[in-house]
Protein backbone atom coordinates (compact mmCIF):
# COMPACT_ATOMS: atom_id res chain seq x y z
CA UNK A 1 0.00 0.00 0.00
CA UNK A 2 1.08 3.15 -0.93
CA UNK A 3 1.38 5.33 2.33
CA UNK A 4 -0.74 8.84 2.96
CA UNK A 5 0.48 11.66 1.07
CA UNK A 6 0.89 13.83 3.79
CA UNK A 7 1.15 12.24 7.84
CA UNK A 8 1.71 14.93 10.21
CA UNK A 9 3.16 12.89 13.09
CA UNK A 10 6.87 13.17 12.72
CA UNK A 11 6.44 17.34 12.77
CA UNK A 12 7.47 17.76 16.27
CA UNK A 13 10.50 15.92 15.36
CA UNK A 14 11.38 17.30 12.70
CA UNK A 15 11.28 20.44 13.97
CA UNK A 16 13.72 19.48 16.99
CA UNK A 17 15.83 18.38 13.90
CA UNK A 18 15.77 21.63 12.50
CA UNK A 19 16.06 23.64 15.66
CA UNK A 20 19.43 22.22 15.68
CA UNK A 21 20.65 22.97 12.51
CA UNK A 22 19.78 26.09 13.12
CA UNK A 23 21.46 26.45 16.62
CA UNK A 24 24.71 25.56 15.39
CA UNK A 25 24.92 28.67 12.62
CA UNK A 26 23.36 31.09 15.13
CA UNK A 27 25.86 30.13 18.19
CA UNK A 28 28.88 30.13 15.74
CA UNK A 29 27.71 33.95 14.96
CA UNK A 30 27.05 34.60 18.14
CA UNK A 31 30.25 33.47 19.37
CA UNK A 32 32.69 34.49 16.59
CA UNK A 33 30.76 37.99 16.68
CA UNK A 34 30.42 38.54 20.27
CA UNK A 35 32.59 41.80 20.73
CA UNK A 36 30.47 43.78 17.62
CA UNK A 37 27.29 45.42 17.73
CA UNK A 38 23.82 43.69 17.45
CA UNK A 39 23.62 45.04 13.78
CA UNK A 40 27.22 43.99 13.23
CA UNK A 41 25.85 40.22 14.80
CA UNK A 42 22.41 40.30 12.72
CA UNK A 43 24.45 41.38 9.64
CA UNK A 44 26.91 38.56 10.09
CA UNK A 45 23.50 36.08 10.59
CA UNK A 46 22.09 37.44 7.21
CA UNK A 47 25.38 36.50 5.11
CA UNK A 48 25.72 32.98 6.87
CA UNK A 49 21.78 32.22 5.71
CA UNK A 50 22.48 33.65 2.20
CA UNK A 51 25.31 31.19 2.37
CA UNK A 52 23.71 27.96 3.71
CA UNK A 53 20.45 29.11 1.73
CA UNK A 54 22.86 28.93 -1.49
CA UNK A 55 24.06 25.49 -0.31
CA UNK A 56 20.63 24.54 -0.06
CA UNK A 57 19.72 25.14 -3.50
CA UNK A 58 22.91 23.22 -4.38
CA UNK A 59 21.81 19.90 -2.85
CA UNK A 60 18.26 20.67 -4.05
CA UNK A 61 19.71 20.61 -7.52
CA UNK A 62 21.93 17.28 -6.40
CA UNK A 63 18.64 15.74 -4.84
CA UNK A 64 16.34 16.33 -8.12
CA UNK A 65 19.40 15.16 -10.60
CA UNK A 66 19.81 12.07 -8.37
CA UNK A 67 16.32 11.54 -8.91
CA UNK A 68 15.65 11.40 -5.03
CA UNK A 69 12.60 13.92 -5.52
CA UNK A 70 10.80 11.25 -4.47
CA UNK A 71 12.61 8.70 -1.79
CA UNK A 72 10.12 9.71 0.63
CA UNK A 73 6.88 9.31 -0.79
CA UNK A 74 5.26 11.38 2.01
CA UNK A 75 5.08 14.93 3.01
CA UNK A 76 7.09 15.85 5.89
CA UNK A 77 8.99 12.56 6.98
CA UNK A 78 9.43 9.35 5.20
CA UNK A 79 6.45 6.43 6.13
CA UNK A 80 5.30 8.65 9.03
CA UNK A 81 8.74 8.55 10.43
CA UNK A 82 11.24 11.46 10.99
CA UNK A 83 14.14 9.55 9.39
CA UNK A 84 14.57 7.05 6.55
CA UNK A 85 15.76 4.83 10.19
CA UNK A 86 12.72 4.38 11.65
CA UNK A 87 10.97 3.82 7.76
CA UNK A 88 13.48 1.04 6.34
CA UNK A 89 11.33 -1.87 6.21
CA UNK A 90 8.73 0.31 4.09
CA UNK A 91 11.62 1.34 1.71
CA UNK A 92 12.98 -2.21 1.79
CA UNK A 93 9.35 -3.28 0.70
CA UNK A 94 9.51 -0.44 -2.32
CA UNK A 95 13.25 -1.32 -3.46
CA UNK A 96 12.44 -4.72 -3.58
CA UNK A 97 9.39 -3.91 -6.26
CA UNK A 98 11.24 -1.82 -7.89
CA UNK A 99 15.06 -1.74 -7.40
CA UNK A 100 15.84 1.77 -9.42
CA UNK A 101 13.65 3.40 -7.91
CA UNK A 102 12.16 6.19 -7.15
CA UNK A 103 12.59 4.93 -3.46
CA UNK A 104 15.83 3.37 -2.63
CA UNK A 105 17.55 3.74 0.77
CA UNK A 106 20.31 6.39 -0.42
CA UNK A 107 17.61 8.34 -2.22
CA UNK A 108 15.12 8.32 0.87
CA UNK A 109 18.02 9.89 3.00
CA UNK A 110 19.30 12.20 -0.39
CA UNK A 111 15.39 13.28 0.00
CA UNK A 112 15.02 13.69 4.06
CA UNK A 113 18.60 15.18 4.18
CA UNK A 114 17.28 18.27 1.99
CA UNK A 115 14.22 18.46 4.16
CA UNK A 116 16.43 19.00 7.12
CA UNK A 117 18.33 21.62 5.93
CA UNK A 118 15.63 23.00 4.49
CA UNK A 119 14.10 23.10 8.09
CA UNK A 120 17.85 24.97 9.35
CA UNK A 121 17.44 27.48 6.88
CA UNK A 122 13.85 28.50 7.74
CA UNK A 123 14.57 28.58 11.38
CA UNK A 124 17.20 30.67 10.78
CA UNK A 125 15.10 33.28 8.18
CA UNK A 126 12.59 33.45 11.73
CA UNK A 127 14.96 34.54 13.63
CA UNK A 128 16.44 37.00 11.52
CA UNK A 129 12.71 38.49 10.93
CA UNK A 130 12.06 38.48 14.81
CA UNK A 131 15.57 40.08 15.26
CA UNK A 132 14.56 42.94 13.09
CA UNK A 133 10.85 43.51 14.82
CA UNK A 134 12.89 43.88 18.23
CA UNK A 135 15.46 46.17 17.00
CA UNK A 136 13.81 47.46 14.43
CA UNK A 137 14.68 51.29 14.95
CA UNK A 138 18.48 50.40 14.45
CA UNK A 139 17.65 47.99 12.23
CA UNK A 140 15.41 50.99 10.16
CA UNK A 141 18.30 53.41 10.63
CA UNK A 142 20.93 50.99 9.54
CA UNK A 143 19.43 49.60 6.36
CA UNK A 144 16.40 52.29 5.09
CA UNK A 145 14.30 48.81 4.79
CA UNK A 146 12.41 48.51 8.30
CA UNK A 147 11.62 44.80 9.24
CA UNK A 148 9.26 44.22 6.57
CA UNK A 149 11.96 42.78 4.50
CA UNK A 150 13.03 40.40 6.76
CA UNK A 151 8.97 39.36 7.43
CA UNK A 152 8.50 38.62 3.79
CA UNK A 153 11.47 36.92 3.44
CA UNK A 154 9.73 34.71 6.06
CA UNK A 155 6.74 34.21 4.28
CA UNK A 156 8.24 33.28 1.13
CA UNK A 157 10.33 30.53 2.80
CA UNK A 158 7.03 29.31 4.02
CA UNK A 159 5.89 29.19 0.88
CA UNK A 160 8.85 27.44 -0.47
CA UNK A 161 7.82 24.55 2.36
CA UNK A 162 4.58 24.27 0.84
CA UNK A 163 5.75 24.16 -3.40
CA UNK A 164 8.50 21.66 -1.32
CA UNK A 165 5.54 19.15 -0.07
CA UNK A 166 3.41 19.44 -3.53
CA UNK A 167 6.66 18.83 -5.26
CA UNK A 168 6.35 15.25 -3.39
CA UNK A 169 2.64 14.99 -3.82
CA UNK A 170 2.34 15.71 -7.11
CA UNK A 171 4.88 13.55 -7.95
CA UNK A 172 7.38 15.69 -10.07
CA UNK A 173 4.86 17.86 -11.68
CA UNK A 174 7.10 20.11 -13.86
CA UNK A 175 5.70 23.13 -13.64
CA UNK A 176 5.71 22.86 -9.45
CA UNK A 177 9.46 21.41 -9.51
CA UNK A 178 10.26 24.81 -11.83
CA UNK A 179 8.33 27.14 -9.66
CA UNK A 180 9.98 25.52 -6.74
CA UNK A 181 13.34 26.29 -8.47
CA UNK A 182 12.33 29.68 -9.22
CA UNK A 183 11.29 30.37 -5.54
CA UNK A 184 14.56 29.64 -4.34
CA UNK A 185 16.55 31.89 -6.37
CA UNK A 186 13.66 34.72 -5.31
CA UNK A 187 14.55 33.73 -1.46
CA UNK A 188 18.42 34.34 -2.66
CA UNK A 189 17.91 37.62 -4.21
CA UNK A 190 15.53 38.81 -0.87
CA UNK A 191 18.85 37.77 0.73
CA UNK A 192 20.88 39.75 -0.79
CA UNK A 193 19.07 42.82 -0.88
CA UNK A 194 19.22 42.86 3.13
CA UNK A 195 23.25 42.02 3.02
CA UNK A 196 23.81 45.06 0.91
CA UNK A 197 21.78 47.26 2.35
CA UNK A 198 22.53 46.09 6.49
CA UNK A 199 25.83 46.36 5.50
CA UNK A 200 25.09 50.39 4.23
CA UNK A 201 26.84 49.75 1.18
CA UNK A 202 26.17 52.01 -1.78
CA UNK A 203 27.56 53.34 -4.88
CA UNK A 204 26.68 55.98 -7.04
CA UNK A 205 26.86 54.93 -10.54
CA UNK A 206 25.79 56.36 -14.23
CA UNK A 207 22.01 56.25 -14.48
CA UNK A 208 22.15 53.67 -17.48
CA UNK A 209 23.56 51.03 -14.93
CA UNK A 210 19.80 50.28 -13.52
CA UNK A 211 18.15 49.92 -16.67
CA UNK A 212 20.66 48.17 -17.88
CA UNK A 213 20.88 45.79 -14.98
CA UNK A 214 17.09 45.53 -14.51
CA UNK A 215 17.39 43.88 -18.08
CA UNK A 216 19.69 41.56 -17.66
CA UNK A 217 18.10 40.38 -14.70
CA UNK A 218 14.86 39.70 -16.31
CA UNK A 219 16.62 38.08 -19.17
CA UNK A 220 18.41 36.01 -16.54
CA UNK A 221 14.99 35.08 -14.84
CA UNK A 222 13.33 33.62 -18.11
CA UNK A 223 16.23 31.88 -18.84
CA UNK A 224 16.46 30.26 -15.52
CA UNK A 225 13.06 29.24 -16.04
CA UNK A 226 13.68 27.76 -19.07
CA UNK A 227 16.47 26.14 -17.66
CA UNK A 228 14.22 24.29 -14.85
CA UNK A 229 11.75 23.84 -17.80
CA UNK A 230 14.40 21.83 -19.52
CA UNK A 231 15.56 19.73 -16.17
CA UNK A 232 12.16 19.14 -14.96
CA UNK A 233 10.95 17.58 -18.05
CA UNK A 234 14.34 15.36 -18.17
CA UNK A 235 14.63 17.39 -21.93
CA UNK A 236 18.79 17.87 -21.91
CA UNK A 237 19.31 15.01 -23.79
CA UNK A 238 17.18 15.98 -26.67
CA UNK A 239 20.37 17.05 -28.27
CA UNK A 240 23.68 15.42 -27.71
CA UNK A 241 25.33 17.81 -29.75
CA UNK A 242 26.80 21.40 -30.32
CA UNK A 243 25.86 23.95 -31.85
CA UNK A 244 23.92 21.86 -33.99
CA UNK A 245 20.83 19.03 -32.89
CA UNK A 246 19.78 15.58 -34.12
CA UNK A 247 22.29 16.73 -36.99
CA UNK A 248 20.65 19.05 -38.30
CA UNK A 249 20.36 23.76 -37.20
CA UNK A 250 16.82 23.06 -36.84
CA UNK A 251 15.31 20.09 -35.88
CA UNK A 252 11.81 18.62 -35.83
CA UNK A 253 10.51 20.51 -32.70
CA UNK A 254 6.73 20.97 -31.08
CA UNK A 255 6.68 24.29 -29.83
CA UNK A 256 2.77 24.25 -29.22
CA UNK A 257 3.80 20.83 -26.96
CA UNK A 258 6.87 22.59 -25.38
CA UNK A 259 4.64 25.51 -24.07
CA UNK A 260 2.17 23.42 -22.51
CA UNK A 261 2.87 24.17 -18.76
CA UNK A 262 0.03 22.50 -16.49
CA UNK A 263 0.49 19.02 -17.31
CA UNK A 264 1.98 15.60 -15.21
CA UNK A 265 5.80 14.73 -16.04
CA UNK A 266 6.22 13.38 -19.17
CA UNK A 267 2.54 13.13 -20.20
CA UNK A 268 0.73 15.80 -22.33
CA UNK A 269 -3.31 17.40 -22.28
CA UNK A 270 -4.46 14.31 -23.90
CA UNK A 271 -3.48 11.59 -21.46
CA UNK A 272 -0.63 10.23 -24.11
CA UNK A 273 2.97 10.52 -23.81
CA UNK A 274 4.57 13.86 -24.66
CA UNK A 275 6.45 13.23 -28.17
CA UNK A 276 10.53 13.52 -28.69
CA UNK A 277 9.92 16.56 -30.51
CA UNK A 278 8.50 18.24 -27.88
CA UNK A 279 11.57 17.40 -25.80
CA UNK A 280 13.71 19.01 -28.53
CA UNK A 281 12.01 22.00 -28.34
CA UNK A 282 12.19 22.84 -25.04
CA UNK A 283 15.75 21.94 -25.06
CA UNK A 284 16.34 24.30 -28.19
CA UNK A 285 13.97 27.14 -26.90
CA UNK A 286 16.74 27.01 -23.90
CA UNK A 287 19.65 27.11 -26.70
CA UNK A 288 18.31 30.15 -28.10
CA UNK A 289 17.57 31.69 -24.88
CA UNK A 290 20.92 31.06 -23.76
CA UNK A 291 22.51 32.95 -26.61
CA UNK A 292 20.31 36.19 -25.63
CA UNK A 293 21.32 35.43 -22.24
CA UNK A 294 25.00 36.00 -22.73
CA UNK A 295 24.98 38.53 -25.11
CA UNK A 296 23.30 40.82 -22.35
CA UNK A 297 25.22 39.67 -19.48
CA UNK A 298 28.34 40.13 -21.41
CA UNK A 299 27.35 43.21 -22.87
CA UNK A 300 26.93 44.49 -18.76
CA UNK A 301 29.61 43.06 -17.45
CA UNK A 302 32.29 44.65 -20.34
CA UNK A 303 30.40 47.75 -19.61
CA UNK A 304 30.52 47.69 -15.47
CA UNK A 305 34.38 47.28 -15.91
CA UNK A 306 35.07 50.91 -16.11
CA UNK A 307 33.26 52.01 -12.87
CA UNK A 308 35.30 51.56 -10.05
CA UNK A 309 32.54 51.00 -7.48
CA UNK A 310 31.24 48.15 -9.92
CA UNK A 311 34.39 46.42 -10.66
CA UNK A 312 34.32 43.21 -8.15
CA UNK A 313 30.78 42.18 -9.07
CA UNK A 314 31.41 42.92 -12.98
CA UNK A 315 34.28 40.07 -12.91
CA UNK A 316 32.18 38.12 -11.03
CA UNK A 317 29.64 38.44 -13.25
CA UNK A 318 32.10 37.66 -16.53
CA UNK A 319 33.36 34.95 -14.32
CA UNK A 320 30.17 32.93 -13.66
CA UNK A 321 28.73 33.67 -17.06
CA UNK A 322 31.68 31.91 -18.53
CA UNK A 323 31.12 29.00 -15.89
CA UNK A 324 27.55 28.84 -16.87
CA UNK A 325 28.65 28.45 -20.78
CA UNK A 326 30.83 25.95 -20.18
CA UNK A 327 28.90 23.36 -17.50
CA UNK A 328 26.03 24.21 -20.47
CA UNK A 329 27.70 22.62 -23.14
CA UNK A 330 29.50 20.04 -21.15
CA UNK A 331 25.96 18.81 -19.88
CA UNK A 332 24.85 18.86 -23.78
CA UNK A 333 28.42 17.09 -24.95
CA UNK A 334 29.16 14.74 -21.74
CA UNK A 335 25.82 13.06 -21.41
CA UNK A 336 24.54 15.60 -18.46
CA UNK A 337 27.88 14.85 -15.73
CA UNK A 338 25.89 15.48 -12.11
CA UNK A 339 28.96 17.58 -11.42
CA UNK A 340 28.07 19.95 -14.38
CA UNK A 341 24.37 19.88 -14.05
CA UNK A 342 24.53 20.85 -10.32
CA UNK A 343 27.13 23.12 -10.77
CA UNK A 344 24.77 24.92 -13.63
CA UNK A 345 22.06 25.21 -11.40
CA UNK A 346 24.22 26.83 -8.58
CA UNK A 347 26.08 29.22 -11.52
CA UNK A 348 22.53 30.35 -12.25
CA UNK A 349 21.74 31.15 -8.91
CA UNK A 350 24.99 32.99 -8.50
CA UNK A 351 24.40 35.25 -11.05
CA UNK A 352 21.01 36.35 -10.30
CA UNK A 353 23.25 36.96 -6.65
CA UNK A 354 25.94 39.42 -8.27
CA UNK A 355 23.03 40.98 -10.17
CA UNK A 356 20.90 41.66 -7.26
CA UNK A 357 24.41 42.91 -6.04
CA UNK A 358 24.78 45.24 -8.44
CA UNK A 359 21.13 46.36 -8.41
CA UNK A 360 20.87 46.54 -4.49
CA UNK A 361 24.33 49.26 -4.64
CA UNK A 362 23.26 51.41 -7.16
CA UNK A 363 20.96 52.95 -5.12
CA UNK A 364 22.30 56.91 -5.40
CA UNK A 365 22.61 57.54 -9.22
CA UNK A 366 24.86 60.20 -10.50
CA UNK A 367 23.40 63.16 -11.58
CA UNK A 368 25.61 64.04 -14.51
CA UNK A 369 25.76 60.30 -16.24
CA UNK A 370 29.43 60.17 -16.51
CA UNK A 371 31.59 56.81 -14.98
CA UNK A 372 33.08 57.08 -12.09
Amino acid sequence: MSPALYDLSPVLRLLLVGGVLTAVPLLWVLLRHRRTSPMGRYQALTVVTLFLTFDLVLFGAFTRLTDSGLGCPDWPGCYGSASPLGAKEAIATAQAAMPTGPVTHSKAWVEMVHRYLATGVGGLILVLAVSAWLGRKTYLKQSGLGPWLPTFTLVWVCVQGAFGALTVTMKLFPAIVSLHLLGAYLLLALLTVQVVRNGGMAAAVPTWVKPWAVAALAMLVLQAASGAWVSTNYAVLACTEFPMCQGSWWPAMDFGGALELWRPLGVGHDGEHISFQVLTAIHFTHRLLAALTVLVLASLAWRLRSLAALRQPSRWLGALLLLQVVTGLSNVVLDWPLLAAVLHTGGAGALLVTLVWILALTAQPSLNGKKE
